[in-house]
């Protein structure tokens, strides 16, 4: 694949630092995707064998794992080392870069289709849709997927409270399903929700609260202060049920 950098990228210091941190919490602690909400966006984007696919801020890819498994020649994109490392570890085969998804290593439209999970709000929205719409054939397409915290049960509400006071400026809070729209050049985003459980030990969920780039990143004694309060919400038991909504968009390039 011929290369064409962009130039003038960009990582946002407390994605740097946070994710940087302790890859391995990130990868016991966040949930993957379920098969459903996967085969959407595959469907809508025409992800198949034969297709050229950007994973975007792939983290430790857990999507880049499903999307590769379709036969696919997927790339994954991760700016952050330790994030790369451990997805090369996990991930043995996949072409890895490291590049931000304002300014990726592809020629001018050579890309089928670009997939970004858990991720585009940390971007810089404006620079990332053309950057997008630069190495994206015609007709080529765009997903965004986001699990989303689901606070009808009690405990779950009371940690992400707790949360709450820490990620008062997490640029995820911009990510709202009535917010969403595509990038100058594209078509009106499509989108679908899905539901899913994910069963977890209280290590995990602990590893899941730890994985939080605003608590990674906050000095010691408060970050384990914050720590000890999540664990002192965690209901009994060993294992335990966390439900997510799953919101899907997908758009194309005109």
């Amino acid at each position: 694949m011929a290369t064409d950098p962009a130039s003038g990228d960009s990582l946002h210091p407390v994605a740097a630092q946070g994710f940087g941190s302790s890859p391995q919490r990130y990868e016991s602690g966040r949930p993957g995707y379920p098969a459903a909400a996967v085969s959407w966006l595959c469907e809508r984007l025409g992800i198949r064998e034969g297709a050229v696919v950007a994973d975007v801020a792939a983290g430790t890819g857990k999507l880049t794992r499903s999307l590769a498994a379709t036969g696919a020649r997927v790339v994954a994109v991760e700016p952050v080392a330790g994030m790369a490392q451990l997805l090369a570890a996990l991930t043995p085969g996949v072409e890895l870069v490291a590049a931000t998804a304002e300014a990726l290593p592809f020629a001018g439209g050579s890309i089928d289709a670009i997939t970004a999970a858990q991720a585009f709000h940390w971007f810089d929205a404006e620079r990332a849709w053309a950057e997008f719409h630069r190495v994206l054939r015609r007709g080529g397409g765009v997903g965004l997927m986001w699990n989303v915290r689901d606070r009808s049960v009690a405990w779950i509400d009371q940690v992400w409270t707790i949360m709450d006071e820490v990620e008062k400026n997490a640029p995820w809070r911009n990510h709202d399903r009535s917010t969403q729209t595509a990038g100058t050049g594209f078509i009106p985003l499509e989108s679908a929700t899905f539901w899913h459980e994910v069963s977890v030990t209280r290590q995990g969920m602990m590893d899941r609260i730890a994985s939080v780039s605003h608590v990674a990143i906050l000095p010691e004694p408060e970050r384990t202060a914050i720590l000890a309060r999540v664990a002192a919400a965690l209901p009994a038991g060993t294992t335990l049920s966390v439900r997510y909504r799953v919101d899907v968009y997908v758009t194309h390039k005109e």
